[in-house]
């Protein structure tokens, strides 16, 4: 049976990318010394009771990936034609020598993210179609660091292949331009990674320009992002997740209570530690935090300080809160004790108002 889109076609589709016209020829790849031995991806584990069962044929599972995935593949066979123009290579290497870029700009998602499970698909039936770019690592010989593709890099990985990349010498700051540059044209980077990407470059010292520049925005916007960042704990953040659902406003909503109200931090990382926000999914677990560090808090009630005498035993309570400060007596005392406390009392009064004009 055919599909409407055969993993074979579409592997034309990017050849003619790299090339220009149809059918034409791949620029040659170059491959590591070493002979790459038969490359075959994990049993795939079967489905849980009540879910459907996934298709045994590797192109329906390729026909999977939205058209969102296949434009975005389209735009990096473009850039990688633009490589193979400038004489870049493609080579193989191990995962194990390459490292992620040293500033983070996504929340791990794992194997709970539908898109990155068919990328996986994808590689596991078609192959690496597009290289990652990375550069070599600065601190360690042989190792390297990626620019672009993390996600990529975590799909090969996961089926222990070696990786298809473009090895291009880069400062810092054509690694992050260029790691910026490619999540702005996939615009798969949530409000709040941005936020957090943001922020790491900033410490890291990178002038705003190029901060700028990596987001593809203006100052303004590295503004806000910037004040969500600093008024969210990473943690919090982390335990929420990318969120994709929930934009500026309301992160920038939950930034304000969380600048308001001190105790915010311990009332969030109470509920993140909940069974329930855990078995959430992303953008609920935002709303559920939210929701709970909305509610009004409720005034603990003044139990009052004891009142009590040589013997120990308490005799009243000075009640202070809820601005209606007052003495209660719990025990019977005689009239004359109660004047004598008066007298006290508003002996102590006028002293207190003669002090208070003397400050003044």
């Amino acid at each position: 049976m055919k599909t409407p889109m055969s993993s074979g076609k579409r592997r034309d589709e990017l050849k003619a990318l790299f090339t220009g016209r149809p059918g034409g020829p791949v620029a040659p790849e170059v491959k590591s010394a070493e002979p790459t031995p038969p490359e075959a991806g994990p049993a795939v584990a079967s489905p849980r009771p009540g879910e459907p069962q996934r298709a045994a044929s590797g192109a329906v599972r390729a026909m999977g990936l939205s058209l969102g995935s296949l434009a975005r593949e389209a735009e990096e066979a473009r850039n990688l034609r633009q490589a193979f123009e400038e004489g870049e290579r493609i080579v193989e290497l191990d995962c194990a020598l390459v490292s992620s870029s040293f500033v983070e700009d996504r929340f791990a998602r794992g194997e709970t993210d539908g898109e990155f499970m068919g990328l996986v698909d994808s590689i596991r039936e078609s192959g690496q179609q597009v290289p990652i770019l990375v550069r070599p690592h600065p601190d360690k010989l042989g190792h390297f660091q990626t620019a672009y593709g993390h996600r990529r890099l975590a799909a090969v990985r996961s089926l222990n292949r070696k990786v298809k990349a473009i090895v291009r010498p880069l400062t810092d700051d054509e690694l992050v331009l260029a790691q910026g540059k490619e999540n702005a044209e996939r615009r798969d980077l949530t409000f709040i990674e941005r936020a957090f990407f943001a922020q790491a470059l900033v410490q890291r010292g990178f002038v705003r320009k190029v901060v700028e520049d990596a987001l593809g925005v203006q100052k303004s916007e590295v503004s806000r992002l910037l004040q969500v960042a600093d008024s969210i704990p990473l943690h919090i953040a982390r335990d929420i997740g990318p969120a994709p659902k929930v934009g500026r406003e309301r992160w920038m909503a939950l930034g304000a209570i969380f600048t308001a109200r001190p105790a915010a931090e311990e009332i969030a990382s109470d509920e993140a530690g909940s069974q329930r926000f855990r078995a959430a999914e992303t953008n609920r677990r935002f709303q559920m935090l939210f929701d709970r560090l909305s509610r009004k808090q409720k005034p603990k009630p003044d139990r009052g300080e004891p009142l009590s005498g040589r013997d120990g035993k308490a005799f009243g309570k000075v009640y202070a809160g809820g601005g209606k400060p007052r003495i209660e007596f719990t025990a019977p005392v005689p009239d004359a004790f109660l004047a004598t406390v008066t007298s006290l009392i508003e002996e102590a009064w006028n002293v207190h108002q003669q002090e208070a004009k003397a400050e003044k």
